[in-house]
């Protein structure tokens, strides 16, 4: 069963785990889900950029959003290497913390499992985290929700044997005018 919970704790601390269940094997999903570099291919609704991070080899700074009109800025370091059974990684910029994500077969699927612990350090979110805690951890719920739709589609094109066109793109993010970035 696909889906997200969430716990409160201070104000400006979210902890998240959601479990997706997609049709595939482990080697499938670390393939997609271990490579940062990709993600803005295959999750754009979430990943607007994601650059190298300069002299932090595996290390990527994300651009990130969800359906409420702000972004996220990163960085995502891996702590422990990814293989089939899942990987770790931490969060610092806008949002501080850590991120595990854990693979397990069960016939045909894959059922992956991310648990999400982090704080807010962008000033907006900080100071309106204590009112909108309910609606950011819904853009994160809308988020995760996503990610299992891209990836499941993802999966899809990697498998593809008649080409890519009858899989359909990856939904795009929203809110895509120019606005000024709201700090």
């Amino acid at each position: 069963m696909a889906g997200s919970t969430s716990k409160t704790g201070k104000s400006t601390d979210y902890e998240f785990q959601t479990v997706w269940r997609v049709a595939g094997t482990r080697e499938e999903v670390v393939d997609v889900l271990g490579d940062a570099g990709t993600l803005k291919q295959w999750w754009p609704a979430v990943y607007l950029d994601v650059t190298p991070a300069p002299g932090a080899e595996g290390s990527y700074d994300l651009h990130t959003k969800g359906w409420l009109p702000y972004t996220l800025r990163w960085r995502l370091t891996p702590t422990e290497p990814a293989t089939v059974d899942g990987f770790a990684l931490t969060a610092k910029g806008d949002l501080n913390g850590t991120g595990r994500w854990t693979f397990e077969t069960d016939g045909p699927e894959v059922v992956i499992t991310y648990d999400w612990h982090v704080s807010t350090a962008k000033p907006l979110l900080r100071r309106l985290s204590w009112l909108l805690k309910p609606l950011f951890s819904a853009n994160h719920h809308w988020a995760m929700a996503r990610g299992e739709e891209s990836l499941k589609l993802e999966l899809r094109r990697r498998r593809s044997t008649t080409g890519t066109a009858n899989v359909p793109a990856p939904p795009g993010p929203t809110f895509t005018r120019k606005k000024r970035e709201v700090r």
